[in-house]
């Protein structure tokens, strides 16, 4: 709360400071590990992230569309916010799809979830 926000030039979205320490102690201390960076998402990244999605994307195994998870959206970002700070948000699995190639092959594609997209977006 109350954190100055900065530009980043790379796609030119808002960035907290803190954010931008973490970049810069990442830049600093190569061989540091970062374990967890978690606590630095809230939930304007969240719905920055969402809003930043392909609307048109094929839905995951939840079945959820873009605009299904647009309706509650306050109510929604609240409550991933709350699973992501108390660690109780997991990835659900990717669902599988099968490209045909010009050979006649098939390539694999993996589609996953809007949730699972926006999080690490965040």
């Amino acid at each position: 709360m109350g954190q100055q926000r900065t530009r980043r030039a790379q796609d030119r979205e808002s960035v907290s400071q803190a954010l931008e320490r973490v970049r810069f102690a990442a830049r600093r201390g190569k061989q540091e590990k970062f374990t967890s960076l978690l606590h630095h998402i809230n939930p304007e990244m969240l719905r920055l992230s969402f809003h930043a999605l392909k609307r048109d994307a094929a839905p995951g195994v939840d079945g959820v569309t873009w605009e299904a998870y647009e309706q509650g959206l306050e109510h929604r970002i609240e409550v991933l916010h709350t699973r992501v700070q108390t660690g109780a948000y997991r990835a659900l699995p990717s669902r599988r799809s099968y490209i045909p190639k010009e050979d006649g092959t098939r390539r694999p594609l993996a589609i996953t979830a809007l949730e699972d997209k926006a999080c690490p977006r965040a």
